[in-house]
């Protein structure tokens, strides 16, 4: 019979969380490994590092945070029961003495996720919590249980005296012992004791039971004065509340169970609440072609808000504060250019740098401009550029809604500075998305029902705040996806459905506000759960590797197209030097149209205002006024007006009479009537100018400022060269250096892809193999961990009759490094001072020095 068996052939119960691990398939580890990612990095070298690994402080904390309600208050149980505790016992604290059907139905799930995620080990008879986790989950005065219980009659009595507590025992009814353990064995065993300790309770006065009925939730601890009432003296000297300190008592955890009907918790939650849709039932279910065609409206006034962004910061952006970002200032400038509220120009703002078209330039006076990354952009389809500012959304760790507030030193988050990055932002965004795309299509979600699944897929440990930072996020979540386009009142888009990764919502079938996506197929060990059982906690679902995330892009993309409207190669010229755009232009007319005439208004139909100062706006770009009646002719579905020839032909008659130049500056020109004219002007006289020749003024303004100042009396100079030549003044873009989009911090360590699970497993079963090898060891084995030690010799001799008789072999070897460690060989040859040998633990042939080879052993025959 294996050591490994029972009696009656039945695998032995795992005396460890190592052994337990030992008895789990590959597929088991590899869910353990992605499920838990900080345990593959670095790879351990061998199950029992895993396990250990595993019951690090770190580590259990991390798995504690990434439970679902209903699994924590599970984990919370067993650390309230017998350790090791029996599934049975497991149920009556989590059902109560009355049981509950829903989670009897769910409970096997949730020890089956703890098991998975090596919280718990051991059979069903034999639960135990792994220690770490239960430290940080028992009842303690510094750290109160969310159970509210508190410590059992054992550990509360364990500094009492002998005496005191025979009394406890003989008050209680019971006979006296001969120790202290068996005197608190036997007023555990009364208070566990159903019958009894009714019987006990009925005959307390009616005050002592409103305490009891006070404490029996939680907090358990309840202050008393030195000579108590007579209640609280009855509930004292029979042990249903026991001293913790100098005015301190305690209500015992077995007392609370019986108070409570055996539940461990107030309220237990087996079944995640359900999103339910907004308003009263059916009220805000809209046809889905509505909620596409809403989502594509906003979603090109996403791109338009974009494009005048970039462009208001064409030709160099508002300066980089020295601590980083964009000013308060500045911030409230770039709201009133777009027309929105501040907190919305921040999340336009971040969104442009999280999709890498703006940055920083770089230069020693640090500004913002748009990078060469937004020319490309520029020219791309109207669907593709929203497709990728969207994705670029749903990766950003970066969260604008975080701007306005103060960082952990009290000081101002700003606009595209330091301190926005919330690694579990993009997880939180596409899990409420996920919420989202489980409802009928055309639905939009209660925003409160949304939160309230997020806390219980997620809670939180300690005191619940209802602000807590998942909330908020998901509230930004639900804004911001509005304001990109994403959804349509409120509802998710086809478009955005696409970009997630989402499955089309099906006709029939599933729980509104329980999506169907299936999670990690994880195998559970001994009880399995039912059909219907609740997820064990959020999957966030959607493409994880580039290639499928670049194919949902354009999965949405493609969706989108249709339902955008086609760029339009012309406008409506009007008698008021307007012209009305009555939608989106194609990308040239629209740049010519932007230099040539002002931004009226905009909405459906775009509104241009013609006036001298964009006229001439255009004749400084190199255009010609013969080159602008061309364009409008053959742009314009109305005639051009007369009052527009005639203010471009004004313009340009005058555009150019004046030259500026640089003296300092000065003004020529060949009608000398004009200079006379600009002398007498009194406005003129901030400009200091005095004539030098009949045809040329000096001024000691620099050339911008008095180019600005005849502009301002009037005039239309143009700049001049060195050579005398007239300077063209194109609306360049300022553009940065290139630059890449800011890289999403993590949040812990990435989860292992299928290629490096399939690697990570295999080396460590190898590094199993070769730890637990039985061996046949010459004189002292070696203690656990250290390598075996044998003569040059020795070692010789043992390989050449191991390469003979084909057996195996257990090494200890040391690398060029100097790195030890243990290998399981079968040597094939020696010859010239090396061995080749098949390496089981790297499972391929090596080759090895022997001199490296500080010993080996023969290994057991089992």
């Amino acid at each position: 019979m294996s050591s490994d068996e029972k009696p009656d052939g039945r695998p032995a119960a795992p005396r460890s969380l190592a052994e337990a691990l030992r008895a789990r398939d590959d597929a088991s580890l590899a869910a353990l490994l992605r499920a838990r990612p900080d345990l593959v990095t670095p790879v351990p070298t061998d199950l029992t590092q895993l396990a250990t690994r595993a019951g690090t402080r770190a580590s259990v904390v991390r798995a504690l945070e990434r439970l679902d309600r209903f699994a924590l208050q599970s984990a919370e149980a067993l650390a309230v029961a017998g350790d090791p505790a029996s599934y049975d016992e497991l149920l009556g604290l989590m059902a109560g003495d009355d049981g509950d059907a829903a989670v009897a139905a769910a409970l096997p799930h949730a020890v089956g996720t703890l098991r998975e995620q090596a919280l718990v080990w051991g059979g069903d008879d034999r639960l135990r919590l792994v220690r770490t986790a239960r430290e940080l989950l028992s009842p303690s005065p510094q750290h109160p249980s969310p159970t509210g219980l508190g410590p059992t009659v054992q550990e509360a009595t364990a500094g009492m005296s002998p005496g005191r507590i025979q009394e406890l025992v003989a008050a209680a009814g019971l006979a006296s012992t001969h120790d202290a353990v068996s005197a608190a064995a036997a007023l555990t065993a009364l208070f566990t004791d159903r019958e009894r300790m009714a019987k006990l309770l009925g005959q307390a006065p009616p005050e002592a039971r409103e305490v009891l009925s006070r404490l029996v939730w939680g907090p358990p601890y309840g202050q008393v004065t030195a000579d108590p009432a007579a209640h609280l003296r009855w509930l004292l000297d029979r042990g249903l509340l026991l001293p913790t300190a100098p005015g301190t008592v305690v209500l015992p955890r077995e007392v609370a169970l019986h108070l409570r009907g055996g539940r461990a918790h107030r309220e237990t939650e087996p079944v995640p609440p359900p999103v339910e849709p907004a308003g009263p039932t059916g009220t805000r279910q809209g046809s889905p072609q509505v909620v596409d065609a809403t989502a594509a409206g906003q979603a090109y006034t996403a791109l338009a808000t974009v494009e005048e962004l970039l462009k208001d910061w064409d030709e160099g952006g508002p300066a980089v504060l020295r601590a980083g970002g964009l000013s308060v200032r500045d911030l409230k400038r770039t709201a009133v250019a777009l027309d929105v509220s501040e907190p919305v120009a921040a999340f336009w703002v971040e969104l442009a740098y999280a999709a890498g078209l703006l940055a920083s330039d770089g230069e020693a006076d640090e500004r913002y401009a748009a990078t060469p990354a937004h020319d490309e952009w520029r020219e791309r389809p109207a669907a593709d550029r929203w497709a990728e500012l969207a994705g670029a959304w749903l990766a950003a760790t970066r969260t604008a809604g975080l701007v306005g507030g103060r960082d952990a030193k009290d000081r101002t988050l700003a606009a595209l500075g330091p301190g926005l990055d919330r690694s579990v932002a993009p997880e939180v965004r596409r899990r409420v998305l996920a919420l989202l795309a489980a409802l009928p299509a055309g639905t939009s979600p209660d925003p409160d029902s949304v939160l309230a699944r997020l806390r219980w897929e997620r809670p939180l440990r300690g005191p619940q705040q209802e602000d807590d930072l998942r909330s908020r996020l998901a509230r930004w979540t639900l804004q911001e996806a509005e304001l990109l386009g994403v959804t349509g009142r409120g509802a998710l888009s086809s478009h955005g459905r696409a970009l997630l990764g989402a499955p089309e919502p099906q006709a029939t079938g599933g729980t509104p506000g329980i999506p169907d996506t299936p999670g990690d197929k994880l195998p559970v060990h001994h009880r399995t759960a039912p059909a219907g059982a609740p997820a064990a906690g959020p999957v966030p679902p959607g493409p994880a590797d580039p290639q499928a995330r670049a194919a949902a892009r354009a999965a949405a993309a493609r969706l989108l197209a249709p339902l955008l409207p086609e760029p339009l190669d012309h406008v409506l010229l009007q008698a008021d030097l307007t012209a009305v755009a009555p939608g989106p232009l194609q990308r040239p007319l629209a740049d010519v149209l932007d230099v040539l005439a002002d931004v009226e208004s905009k909405g459906g139909a775009t509104v241009y205002r013609f006036t001298p100062a964009s006229v001439r706006r255009a004749l400084d770009a190199g255009r010609s006024a013969s080159d602008l009646h061309a364009f409008l002719a053959a742009h314009s579905r109305t005639p051009v007006p007369q009052p527009l020839a005639y203010l471009i032909d004004d313009v340009a008659r005058r555009h150019g009479h004046l030259r500026v130049g640089a003296a300092s500056a000065y003004v020529r020109c060949d009608d000398d009537a004009v200079l006379n004219e600009i002398l007498a002007d009194k406005r003129s006289a901030a400009l200091r100018l005095r004539r030098l020749a009949p045809t040329v003024l000096a001024a000691q303004a620099d050339p911008a400022a008095l180019l600005e100042g005849l502009r301002a009396l009037g005039y239309a100079p143009a700049a001049e060269s060195a050579e005398g030549d007239v300077v063209i003044t194109r609306a360049d873009a300022r553009r940065t250096p290139p630059r890449t989009p800011p890289e999403p911090v993590p949040e812990g360590p990435p989860v292992p892809d299928a290629t490096l699970l399939t690697a990570a497993v295999r080396a460590i079963r190898a590094g199993d193999l070769a730890s637990t090898a039985p061996r046949k060891t010459p004189g002292t084995p070696p203690a656990p961990g250290e390598l075996p030690r044998t003569s040059p010799a020795e070692t010789l001799a043992t390989v050449q009759a191991a390469v003979l008789t084909g057996e195996a072999l257990w090494i200890g070897y040391v690398n060029a490094d100097g790195a030890a460690s243990q290998r399981v060989i079968a040597p094939v040859r020696v010859e010239g001072g090396f061995v080749t040998a098949y390496d089981h633990t790297a499972d391929e042939v090596r080759t090895y020095p022997l001199h490296r080879i500080t010993g080996v052993a023969e290994l057991a025959d089992d």
